[in-house]
């Protein structure tokens, strides 16, 4: 089915999710690279201690989500193949936030539950978006259409 087959509604619904991620990851990639002060007392509740850099190494990856996202956002009906590489994005973080909770050393009750419900949400999402890209057109609808 190509792009254009899809329902307005659908179309819509999947503009609206890759426009949300492009939205979540920039925020997040400029909360950390911008406030990183901020970042550390909201997610551990101490004062900034990264000397070798590695939160400004997870912003620059969140700027690629969003980068990768947009480009999603702003081809996916010419080419569906667009919604296969922002899923992949997703799932590429699904075990990164729990891995990060498991070995945080100070974590305040916003940092474990955001950590805690961001390794599920990025599965549903990968999952979502590798959905919208079948029906897309990125292959012929499976039995994880029906």
């Amino acid at each position: 089915m190509p792009a254009g087959s899809l329902s307005p509604s659908r179309a819509k619904w999947i503009d609206a999710v890759l426009a949300g991620l492009v939205l979540f990851d920039a925020s997040l990639a400029a909360w950390a690279f911008f406030l990183p002060d901020f970042w550390f007392r909201a997610f551990h509740g101490t004062a900034y201690d990264d000397p070798q850099g590695f939160l400004r190494r997870c912003a620059a990856n969140w700027a690629a989500f969003a980068l990768i996202q947009l480009a999603a956002l702003l081809l996916w009906r010419k080419n569906p193949h667009g919604l296969a590489v922002a899923a992949g994005a997703r799932l590429s973080d699904v075990f990164t936030d729990w891995t990060y909770l498991a070995f945080a050393q100070d974590i305040t009750w916003f940092g474990r539950a955001s950590l805690a419900c961001a390794s599920p949400a990025n599965a549903l999402l990968g999952w979502w978006l590798l959905r919208a890209w079948r029906q897309a057109g990125g292959r012929e609808s499976g039995p994880a259409d029906k």
